[in-house]
């Protein structure tokens, strides 16, 4: 594996997954992977869960890890011929072959404007650091996609599921607040290759960008899509058509201990946290039998692990 930004980088899920289920059964067994390696995070936006999640996952590797948070003033410039005469400090082009010499691997976490769709799919910051690092790039997020905890997510339903092949509804939900389509864009790609029937439903004009949704199943009615589901993904995000915007914010789309007992196979409810409670999803149903999101959360450590493990083995040569 060179880098780590989406599905097309991985060989083989079934085998990244049962390495992460090693891992977690086993978290020392393959610390002498890492030693005398260091990995650097980067993050150009705050993080909870990805941060701490891949610093242990380095940790428990042997790895040495040093964290930087990129947008607290150093500004680095992306573009192509910028006459540099305004607030960035340093571009790309230096930035990322400078740091792969103090790191044997790169971790970067960015996010999109959610103003210009064109910029933001064309993955300026991740694909820069590809471009000009000399170490893989592991994605922490991107603009579009958020492959770490994707893989979590494959993980948490393999360890959960009551069936070969379970119905999974990812699920629009209502938020305050516009949000990029990188977890619902990455959760579907990834359930299009896992053995998971997939539903996606949501109000119209939330529509996933076609190169993502792939064969997904779209339902507009979320009662309908719910029907005999085994896992239900609540998670909001702003248009992609019409970029950026909240065009819809009906409480009735809220997740909810009604929907999940009348509606569904006794679903279990996760989402990527954080979580806005009673605005995206009732008390009832996080703090109740049915979710998941505290285990979820946990496998984002075991993601990050089967991920740099197999890195490291290309590195190690």
């Amino acid at each position: 594996m060179k880098h780590f930004t989406s599905t097309k980088d991985i060989a083989d899920l079934a085998a990244l997954v049962a390495s992460a289920r090693e891992m977690k059964a086993n978290p020392f067994a393959y610390e002498h992977l890492g030693k005398n390696k260091t990995m650097v995070l980067l993050f150009f936006n705050p993080s909870l869960r990805t941060r701490l999640s891949t610093e242990k996952a380095a940790n428990t590797l042997g790895m040495k890890v040093i964290s930087m948070n990129a947008d607290s003033g150093w500004v680095i410039e992306f573009e192509e011929g910028a006459v540099m005469n305004a607030g960035s400090a340093e571009h790309i082009k230096e930035a990322a072959p400078v740091i792969s010499q103090y790191g044997d691997i790169i971790g970067v976490r960015t996010f999109p404007t959610l103003k210009d769709r064109e910029r933001d799919y064309q993955e300026q910051v991740i694909e820069a650091f590809k471009r000009y690092a000399t170490v893989p790039v592991v994605s922490l997020e991107s603009a579009t996609r958020h492959p770490l905890q994707s893989l979590a997510d494959v993980i948490t339903i393999e360890e959960f599921k009551q069936k070969e092949r379970p119905k999974v509804v990812l699920s629009w939900a209502p938020h305050v607040r516009a949000l990029p389509q990188a977890v619902p864009n990455s959760f579907v790609e990834w359930m299009n290759i896992a053995n998971v029937d997939l539903v996606v439903t949501h109000p119209e004009g939330y529509e996933l960008a076609d190169a993502y949704m792939g064969g997904a199943k779209l339902e507009y009615n979320q009662e309908k899509a719910f029907e005999g589901a085994d896992f239900i993904y609540g998670k909001n995000w702003s248009s992609y058509r019409e970029y950026g915007q909240i065009l819809n914010q009906d409480p009735n789309w809220r997740i909810t201990q009604h929907k999940l007992d009348h509606w569904t196979n006794q679903a279990k409810f996760m989402h990527c946290l954080p979580v806005r409670r009673n605005v995206v999803v009732d008390d009832a149903v996080l703090d109740g039998p049915n979710s998941i999101v505290i285990a979820q959360a946990n496998n984002r450590t075991w993601a990050a692990m089967a991920v740099l493990r197999e890195i490291l083995v290309e590195l190690n040569g």
